[in-house]
């Protein structure tokens, strides 16, 4: 269905602002999926006591993840999960079980990613998430912190000469019908003065079809997201551009349940232990080295060389040691997942080199 934009009809707008403040709660109680309510996901998740017991009894940390998305999430020609926020879970069981292969790890989709967190089927949710207030506040699970920086973009062919969001008045966009992508994009040309005609689609795959069959001027959401769309679904992908402009931010990072403060805990050093690593050049090779013979003493400490480190997240003082060594600190893991795609790190860079990634003191 094709409708036409002019400035955009503030009926219409405030419409799509509250279709995209119900969507988070739709997706906990899984709208037309037989999920449950989010009450019930609560109580249930309120009877399972502590997570790291359970993790330890069971052997493996469970780890929600998206059903394949290259570079985040996908299966290796040996059939073994790989990706981004793959390493996360990796790290985490290192941490906690000693053992970075002892993960089961469960593809889950978007409807379904809060509720099999909150019942205390996944541990961790590790997966393209954006981190927002009323997924924050609503749903009755903590964000750890945050993995990656994104943002909604444009995807262009190349030859339409189109080098900025601004080139873009009077175009048709190519959107997937309910998602904030449609607010966000409806908002952004009311904003800069501008009209476009939007294409709406029930589902990505269906608006990612219309795309490059050439029924839109341009594709719109996450930044990510449509770099792998290039690549991977462009019969020719250098025919084809991602704007560098970004209309939204959208930081994404894993996400545990509310009720449990221990294991919040640990999500959250466990991901600053890899920032932190890259930080004070604590590479997979040299972290065995570095654990006794760094002059460091904040080094010493955080690879478990000097005493008392772990007593308080209830782990003993080898976990961020370990963690590192199963995954390497986190440009290394964004060294070998999401650089070969050609995705500059940007704003993932560390904020001493003019990034926003920023490690919380490890002491």
């Amino acid at each position: 269905m094709t409708l036409s934009w002019k400035p955009l009809n503030m009926n219409r707008l405030r419409a799509l602002r509250a279709l995209a403040l119900a969507i988070p709660l739709c997706l906990v109680a899984a709208c037309g999926g037989g999920d449950g309510a989010a009450s019930q996901a609560t109580g249930v998740a309120a009877e399972k006591g502590s997570t790291l017991a359970r993790i330890r009894a069971r052997g493996t940390v469970n780890c929600a993840i998206h059903t394949g998305q290259l570079g985040m999430s996908y299966l290796d020609r040996s059939g073994r999960w790989q990706g981004f926020f793959v390493d996360y879970c990796r790290a985490l069981a290192a941490a906690v079980l000693g053992d970075p292969g002892k993960v089961k790890f469960m593809p889950v989709a978007s409807n379904k990613r809060f509720t099999i967190v909150q019942t205390g089927e996944a541990d961790v949710l590790s997966r393209t998430t954006t981190w927002t207030l009323t997924r924050d506040t609503d749903l009755g699970v903590n964000f750890a912190g945050i993995l990656y920086y994104d943002g909604q973009s444009f995807l262009v062919p190349r030859r339409s000469g189109v080098a900025a969001a601004a080139d873009l008045d009077g175009a048709s966009i190519c959107i997937t019908k309910g998602t904030t992508s449609e607010l966000n994009t409806a908002e952004f040309f009311e904003r800069k003065g501008m009209t476009f005609q939007s294409v709406v689609f029930e589902n990505p795959e269906e608006a990612k079809l219309a795309f490059f069959a050439g029924r839109c001027d341009a594709m719109t959401t996450d930044a990510f997201t449509l770099t792998v769309i290039r690549l991977a679904d462009a019969a020719h992908p250098d025919d084809y551009v991602v704007l560098p402009e970004r209309l939204t931010k959208e930081p994404v990072g894993p996400v545990v349940r509310s009720d449990d403060e221990q294991w919040y805990e640990i999500n959250k050093w466990v991901l600053n232990a890899l920032v932190a690593a890259e930080e004070m050049g604590i590479t997979r090779e040299n972290a065995a080295n570095l654990r006794l013979r760094s002059p460091d003493p904040e080094v010493r400490k955080l690879l478990g060389g000097l005493p008392g480190f772990g007593r308080s997240l209830g782990l003993d003082d080898d976990w961020a040691y370990r963690a590192i060594r199963a995954t390497g600190h986190y440009g290394e893991i964004f060294d070998r997942h999401i650089a070969p795609l050609g995705v500059e790190r940007g704003q993932n860079r560390l904020y001493r080199d003019g990034g926003l990634i920023y490690p919380l003191p490890m002491r």
